[in-house]
């Protein structure tokens, strides 16, 4: 079945904007004091990291089938609510160290795929040397697997580790819990062949310290991952990954949780295997 008979969807992604947080009532900064000064990089930072620091030039990708009726709503402007609704489709068949494998041989497969990557390419484990080799075996392609490894070997330092508050190791200050975690939005299909394509997915991220003396507090970002996959050896597999920053809704009036309360929340509530 070529994937091309698949669902086509189309929209634009756009624009970008930075998160804010409300304090506590207390009065004080949130996590005893701290406040994060020019955090705003740091996430930034980590996506750069996060894969693609290494690979060919960003390639520009059209949206399919722009008049097309099937992907776009009556005044071609905007998506038919079928373009983000879940499909119900069972995700995976297995997994491989936690992480989803065995994804269907079609663009729903490949957006699941991507979704599940890029929460895998966006966890805490990544800051491991032995765990982050582990996740590349898994969810790049061989060919591949080398350039990354040697590209994010040298983007996980000791300094990119303290720029987030960590210690130079990687391992989080005692009595702090670091937080580092990918939460899709939503995938779209930019560009897609029966052994290729090139999938988007938008996010929302978490990223700092939860401790009371961390002067990195957690804050949310949201940012868009491109992952182009190739078919290989029955799953879909990563040839590149770029990102941006955005789209960024309008940040609410929430008030900032404690220390406490998130890194409770951070060991407490697992993740999920993402599907289209």
């Amino acid at each position: 079945m070529s994937l091309g008979d698949e669902h086509e969807a189309s929209g634009g992604y756009g624009g970008t904007g930075q998160t804010r947080t409300r304090l506590p009532d207390s009065g004080g900064d949130v996590y005893g004091g701290a406040r994060r000064g020019g955090r705003s990089s740091s996430r930034s930072l980590i996506t750069v990291v996060g894969v693609v620091v290494l690979l060919i030039a960003a390639i520009a990708f059209a949206n399919r089938g722009g008049g097309d009726s099937s992907s776009s709503s009556g005044n071609g402007s905007k998506p038919k609510a079928a373009s983000t609704a879940a499909s119900g489709t069972k995700p995976v068949r297995s997994t491989a160290g936690g992480i989803p494998t065995g994804f269907a041989h079609d663009q729903q497969g490949a957006q699941s795929a991507a979704a599940n990557y890029a929460v895998t390419l966006g966890s805490a484990d990544m800051f491991s040397k032995t765990r982050r080799d582990a996740i590349l075996q898994t969810v790049i392609t061989p060919s591949q697997v080398a350039n990354f490894e040697s590209a994010l070997d040298k983007a996980y330092t000791p300094e990119l580790n303290k720029s987030v508050g960590l210690n130079e190791d990687g391992s989080a200050p005692s009595g702090s819990t670091f937080v580092s975690r990918t939460s899709p939005i939503g995938t779209k299909v930019t560009e897609a062949t029966d052994s290729r394509a090139t999938v988007e997915v938008w996010c929302s991220g978490l990223l700092g310290l939860a401790g009371e003396n961390s002067t990195n507090p957690v804050t949310n970002s949201w940012f868009t991952t491109t992952m182009r996959l190739e078919w290989n050896h029955g799953d879909w597999k990563i040839v590149t990954q770029s990102q941006k920053d955005g789209p960024a809704p309008v940040p609410g009036d929430d008030k900032a949780s404690s220390a406490d309360a998130m890194a409770k929340a951070v060991e407490e509530y697992g993740g999920f295997t993402y599907a289209r």
